[in-house]
């Protein structure tokens, strides 16, 4: 089973972009054409609610993944709309994926025993049901939370190792109130953001790919440059996934911290900036939505390609 990292990485290569786009559906930005539409053709408002995302992320999807290697569609958008919503969830892996993009479900997963091999099984392994198996979610890779320690991750970490799928641990988060916990600083030195950058890197140790990188990631925000750049020497052989950049306030210059030397070893996430980008240009509007969306990705590329 090939390592993630080494898939993630081949894909960068071909597609010549370390760029994930977010699909964070909210449903006062989707264009009115494509709401108006699927409540006039679904009388039930969550499954309505779900046609109309699949439709816009469909749009997205088509105008972007030639120039990309990643999507990440974040699982709160999704479940606010129940079963319908999270039908809609599955809908986008899949057709993510038949479009050859790589798929991180933002699901910031995480428990003990049973129940966090439960989570690893739904996004990242297989069901065991009437003697049949069968994928749930089916990502390529699945956000966690690291709070509880190994035992919440290794369930995770085993079914990436059985079926070639990776984790990005959350490590030092893009938002402002991120540094409560953190930034705190040890008596022995250090802060706790080292400290969980050290695990993340003892976690991937013995599973370093071709491409010299391992299957457990680390999530590192593009907000605070300073604190990547000690992570980054920390964890030399982790993927970072690095939220942060455009709405949050994350530039260029913010995520060159997060790349090694040669310019490899992380993806930059941006959601609301390629997604809703018809809001704020001038040439596109919402009947095409999806082309800013692709404007947009190309003018990231290039912000991107002038740090290195």
């Amino acid at each position: 089973m090939q390592n993630f990292a080494d898939r993630l990485n081949k894909a960068i290569k071909e597609k010549g972009s370390a760029i994930c786009v977010g699909l964070d559906p909210r449903m006062n930005q989707i264009p009115k054409h494509i709401t108006e539409i699927a409540a006039k053709e679904h009388k039930d408002p969550f499954v309505a609610a779900a046609a109309a995302i699949i439709e816009f992320n469909k749009g997205i999807i088509d105008a972007i993944h030639d120039l990309v290697p990643c999507v990440k569609p974040q699982v709160a958008f999704y479940e606010v709309f129940g079963a319908p919503g999270m039908q809609a969830y599955k809908e986008t892996i899949d057709y993510a994926q038949a479009k050859d993009l790589i798929v991180i479900a933002d699901a910031k997963r995480n428990d003990i025993g049973s129940t966090a091999k439960a989570y690893a099984d739904a996004y990242l392994g297989m069901t065991d049901v009437y003697g049949e198996s069968r994928a749930a979610f089916d990502a390529d890779a699945i956000t966690v939370t690291p709070y509880l320690g190994y035992d919440g991750i290794k369930p995770f970490i085993e079914n990436c190792k059985e079926f070639g799928k990776g984790i990005f641990v959350l490590v030092k988060t893009s938002n402002p109130s991120s540094g409560d916990l953190q930034d705190l600083e040890l008596k022995e030195g250090g802060s706790i953001f080292e400290v969980m950058g050290n695990l993340v890197d003892s976690w991937g140790a013995n599973d370093i790919g071709e491409t010299n990188y391992n299957f457990v990631g680390a999530v590192v925000g593009a907000t605070y440059p300073r604190q990547a750049e000690k992570l980054r020497k920390i964890m030399p052989n982790t993927i970072f996934l690095v939220p942060g950049y455009g709405a949050q306030g994350g530039g260029a210059e913010d995520v060159k911290p997060c790349f090694n030397e040669d310019g490899a070893g992380a993806i930059v996430n941006s959601s609301r900036g390629i997604t809703y980008a018809y809001e704020k240009s001038e040439k596109y509007d919402e009947k095409t939505y999806d082309k800013a969306a692709r404007a947009a990705v190309e003018a990231m590329k290039k912000n991107l390609e002038s740090i290195f």
